[in-house]
């Protein structure tokens, strides 16, 4: 709780400090890019050497993907009966599968479960959530998106392969059977604990509250599925086939972030929905500081 404490504060920090003229208004992105480029890089190589390769990490590799086939055939159906536009299809599309896994999940995972969980919650995000966007999500965009930011094979290609934190994951299990130097490891250390202090406030300070009554149903739908629906059915479904354990624990509870805040950023680049696509992101990481705490008791009660 103590760990939840101080991610909930860092959040304020950023909603404050957003109000004073002395910081720029692009503070927020400054501090995603440090976060992207150093901190969770950082991390990444810290931790996944750590791991113990075993069967329970097919779980966070493959949750992923099948909460994106769960979601996005919801969405789909939901489309045709509530008859949703174009845009409103895609941005939800885009959103609703893909979650905040990295930014938010790698944080809200330490204060939950612990810092000896954050590699399942690193392979959730890169080898599922990450790859989402950069396939499934250009799709989308593809197909939806009425802007000028329609991606490429090769703009697809080149970003996966060029993401600082993809890379790092590649080095850090390349260098698995190798032990870091005590000044590598306390560097990386270092640098590694910046990531949720910079990425609570960068979300704090890029947070709206604004809502447009046209979207109301949308997004109530929207973040139905995100924050309960997807959730609970991972833990049903994981529940009636026997899955148990911590990496089980972290997938499902990864499974409950809100929409992603760089699908959202590709959404109004599309013009998919931006009013649908503010609320969704802002309202949802507000919704999931209550609805996080009740899936995680859920875990427990259910002893997953």
């Amino acid at each position: 709780m103590e760990n939840f404490v101080v991610t909930l504060t860092c959040l304020l920090i950023g909603m404050t400090i957003k109000r004073m003229p002395t910081f720029p208004v692009d503070t927020g992105k400054v501090l995603n890019l440090f976060v992207i480029f150093i901190s969770l890089p950082a991390l990444v190589l810290l931790k996944i050497p750590e791991l113990n390769f075993s069967q329970d990490l097919l779980v966070p590799a493959l949750m992923p993907w099948v909460m994106l086939l769960f979601s996005g055939g919801l969405v789909l159906i939901l489309s045709r009966l509530l008859h949703w536009d174009r845009p409103t299809t895609g941005c939800l599309l885009l959103l609703i599968p893909l979650g905040n896994t990295s930014f938010l999940g790698i944080p809200m995972v330490q204060a939950f479960f612990g810092e000896q969980a954050i590699p399942y919650a690193l392979l959730y995000d890169q080898l599922g959530s990450f790859l989402a966007l950069a396939t499934y999500g250009s799709l989308v965009l593809a197909l939806y998106g009425t802007g000028d930011s329609r991606p490429t094979l090769e703009s697809v290609a080149r970003r996966v392969l060029s993401f600082p934190p993809l890379l790092a994951l590649v080095l850090a299990l390349s260098l698995k059977a190798f032990p870091y130097p005590p000044l590598a490891v306390n560097l990386l250390t270092l640098l590694s604990a910046t990531l949720i202090p910079l990425v609570m406030i960068a979300v704090g300070f890029q947070l709206t509250l604004r809502l447009d009554r046209r979207v109301m149903s949308q997004l109530s739908v929207g973040l139905a599925i995100k924050l309960i629906i997807a959730p609970i059915t991972a833990l049903l479904v994981c529940k009636a086939v026997g899955l148990d354990g911590e990496a089980v624990q972290v997938s499902i509870f990864e499974a409950g972030m809100p929409p992603m805040v760089s699908a959202g950023a590709l959404a109004i680049l599309a013009n998919l929905s931006p009013a649908l696509t503010a609320a969704l992101v802002g309202i949802g990481i507000v919704l999931s500081f209550a609805t996080l705490p009740v899936l995680h008791q859920l875990l427990l009660l259910l002893n997953i």
